[in-house]
């Protein structure tokens, strides 16, 4: 077969999807209140009650996940630290090294694990919680390995990086609420208080019916990682993982998720369609995109648009509008009327001040703080759904793109689209070229 013969078929495949889950798993959530029933802002606490201790293990000791172990570590009292695992032994050092520093926190060396199993071994250390924080791909397996364990998870952002993965999680979220186990998610804003003041506000009708979404995010580039003589093709991905789309998702599953959750979290309902486009232009390394612009079409043909880029020296830009009959909405904390005058801003404190009902705990933190608190007062939390509805919204982007073809919230239900090995080992990685796609076929010259 020619190359530009190979269509949408090589990104999704439509085999059925048996025991993962059918079409009705993944439903587009509707508003079960009447649309005269206001809600109100949920109490967030600024630090989880005490109770017995609870042992953490975090899985994936880069930068992210060395974050969200000293994050666990601020949401109460009570809260330990006791095993690492990664595939690096420098991620393990540097992580216990700015635990020791920043937290005054020691791990034991023989609760530090290496390797690709080393999940298992975090999971069976003795911990109550399992933090996971590895590139995104690993997510369904450690997350399905963890429930199976029955330890609470909080789970990085996005959940998986095709629809096989995203699938996975939906199963292991729904056992998690089956075993009253807590999974909070990396989607940030759903907890951080000036999102959700002004999301209350937008459901409460303040901007009218909602008629669509403008949602931006573009940024400088991401870190790379240049290719070392000793290293093998998977030791390569691993150290250069957010530039490989088998391992991060390309940058609209990885990082723009997190604008695209905001958009889901309003607009309450997954689109049934998504067109495409994108390209490459400044990327020195992997098989990714420089930028993304995706149209989601709604059931009531309501449409909203999004883009994306990761490009140095350009325009910087992250806003999320959402439309409304009455006027619109910058969902960090401000609406405006159809004119365009605002009409109401979040009221941050004045700096300095600490005791305003306003103030805003740090997202980061705060999501380990719902979690600590789900465990030890009973009130199990899970907002594994939305993560998968939001992964898998981005994937129905992603797809599109690379394609130029339609893509429909159908097919990512029925996908068997499953990126990366089967078996993980140090050493070549057959079937995962290091190419860009291209959409569409190639334009001869007569």
């Amino acid at each position: 077969m020619k190359k530009e013969e190979i269509g949408r078929r090589n990104f999704i495949s439509k085999t059925a999807i048996g025991v993962i889950g059918a079409a009705g798993l993944i439903t587009s959530c509707t508003d079960s209140k009447s649309k005269k029933e206001k809600i109100q802002l949920p109490e967030l606490l600024d630090q989880a009650p005490d109770g017995k201790p609870l042992k953490a293990g975090l899985i994936g000791c880069g930068g992210r996940g060395t974050g969200a172990a000293v994050n666990f570590l601020d949401a109460g009292p009570n809260l330990e630290i006791i095993a690492l695992g990664d595939v690096f032994q420098d991620k393990i050092d540097n992580c216990r090294a700015e635990l020791k520093k920043g937290r005054n926190v020691e791990i034991a060396d023989e609760n530090c694990f290496l390797g690709f199993d080393s999940y298992q071994k975090v999971i069976d250390s003795g911990v109550d919680i399992v933090l996971l924080c590895t590139p995104p791909h690993f997510r369904p397996v450690h997350v399905e390995a963890a429930i199976n364990a029955r330890k609470h998870v909080f789970m990085e952002k996005p959940c998986a990086v095709d629809p096989v993965g995203a699938r996975s999680v939906l199963v292991s979220a729904k056992k998690a609420e089956s075993l009253g186990l807590c999974i909070v998610s990396g989607t940030i804003r759903r907890v951080q208080k000036d999102y959700m003041e002004t999301h209350r506000r937008v459901v409460n009708g303040e901007i009218g019916e909602i008629t669509g979404a403008n949602i931006i995010r573009n940024g400088t580039a991401l870190w790379v990682r240049k290719r070392m003589s000793e290293w093998s093709d998977m030791e390569y991905m691993l150290r250069n993982w957010v530039n490989f789309c088998w391992l991060s998702g390309d940058h609209i599953t990885e990082q723009f998720i997190h604008e695209i959750d905001v958009m889901n979290w309003h607009l309450n309902q997954n689109p049934v369609k998504a067109l495409g486009w994108g390209g490459r232009q400044r990327r020195v390394s992997g098989d990714q995109y420089d930028f993304f612009s995706i149209e989601y079409v709604y059931e009531n043909g309501m449409r909203a648009h999004c883009a994306a880029r990761q490009i140095n020296g350009c325009t910087n830009r992250k806003y999320e509008q959402i439309n409304g009959t009455k006027g619109y909405a910058d969902c960090s904390g401000k609406l405006y009327n159809l004119e365009g005058n605002e009409i109401w801003k979040y009221p941050h404190p004045e700096e300095g001040e600490t005791n305003s009902k306003w103030s805003i705990t740090n997202p980061y933190v705060q999501e380990h703080i719902n979690l600590v608190t789900g465990i030890r007062t009973g009130n199990t939390v899970n907002d594994a759904e939305a993560q998968v509805n939001s992964t898998l919204v981005t994937i129905m982007g992603r797809i599109s793109a690379y394609t130029g073809k339609d893509v429909s919230w159908e097919e990512m239900l029925n996908s068997d689209l499953y990126l990366g090995p089967k078996t993980y080992a140090f050493g070549t990685v057959p079937g995962i070229p290091e190419e860009i796609p291209f959409a569409g076929i190639e334009n001869k010259a007569i």
